[in-house]
Order: C-alpha cells, then sequence, then structure tokens
C-alpha cells in the first residue's frame, strides 16, 4: 500500500495523474498507481534509470542477497567479470517496478539487465554471451575491463 501511495503521490506532483471520478451511487473508482500514472511517466522513470548507470539490473533481491537463482546467476557472471559498480533495483520490493520493467522491456522475466541504457536481456542471454565471449566485448565497449581477459591475460 506504501508503494501505491508514493506512486500516487509522485504522479501529483508531476500532473500526471488521472482523474477518477466519483460515481452517483456514491463509490469511488479504484485503479493501481499504474493506472494512476500516466505511461509515458512510467517509461520516462524506467529510462532514466536503466541510463543513469553503465550497468542496471532489476533482479529479485539485492546483489548480496538474491533471492532467486536466476538472479543469483546474473550476480555470479558480473562478478567473474569484475563488475561490482552497477545499479541493482529489487523487484520484490515494489510490485509497480517489476510489471513496469516487464512492459519497459517487452521482456516477461526478471531479471533484466542493461548496458548504458539499453536492454541487453535476462539471465539465459546474459549466460550464452559469456560462455561465448560476447560479454567481455560489450564490457570493453562500455569501457569495463573483463576480469576474465585481465586473468587470461596474466597465464
Amino acid at each position: 500500500m506504501n508503494s501505491l501511495i508514493r506512486s500516487t503521490a509522485k504522479c501529483l506532483r508531476t500532473g500526471a495523474a488521472v482523474y477518477l471520478p466519483q460515481q452517483t451511487d456514491g463509490r469511488v473508482w479504484s485503479a493501481s498507481a499504474r493506472f494512476l500514472c500516466s505511461a509515458a511517466d512510467v517509461s520516462k522513470d524506467l529510462g532514466e534509470m536503466v541510463k543513469k548507470d553503465k550497468v542496471v539490473v532489476f533482479m529479485k533481491g539485492t546483489p548480496a542477497q538474491p533471492m532467486c537463482g536466476f538472479s543469483n546467476a546474473v550476480v555470479q557472471i558480473l562478478r567473474m567479470h569484475g563488475v561490482d559498480d552497477y545499479a541493482a533495483y529489487n523487484v520484490l520490493e515494489d510490485s509497480e517496478l517489476r510489471e513496469g520493467v516487464k512492459a519497459f522491456s517487452n521482456w516477461p522475466t526478471i531479471p533484466q539487465v542493461y548496458f548504458s541504457g539499453e536492454f541487453v536481456g535476462g539471465c539465459d542471454i546474459l549466460l550464452q554471451m559469456h560462455q561465448n565471449g560476447d560479454l567481455v566485448e560489450e564490457l570493453k565497449k562500455l569501457g569495463i575491463s573483463s576480469a576474465l581477459l585481465k586473468a587470461e591475460e596474466s597465464k
């Protein structure tokens, strides 16, 4: 409920709220904050979130305490490459964030990984990129030198 109140208050402050008129029988239409806020506002917020950091992960739990195996796998893959400085958003704390990011990316599952504002994919895609070496190249484009590459060079 607090999440709904925070989201609604934010929408009211930004002017993105939609007025829900009272019905003649005295009942008031109810809707989640997702419907109270314009879709453009939610997309704008998520668009800013994914661009704020080079690497962004929407996950279940936190990097220190992942709450599902797929989120844990993403954390471990990033850790293997020496990527410790990234933004992680726990979607279990906010159901609107969880549903909003799925709509934003048009990807139905969590975790979701973004590089410089671009959607990369979920755990399966990141694992595939790790296995075929593409992740090293993508990190290099971000100015991040993979720890696996450094370990290979020191042999």
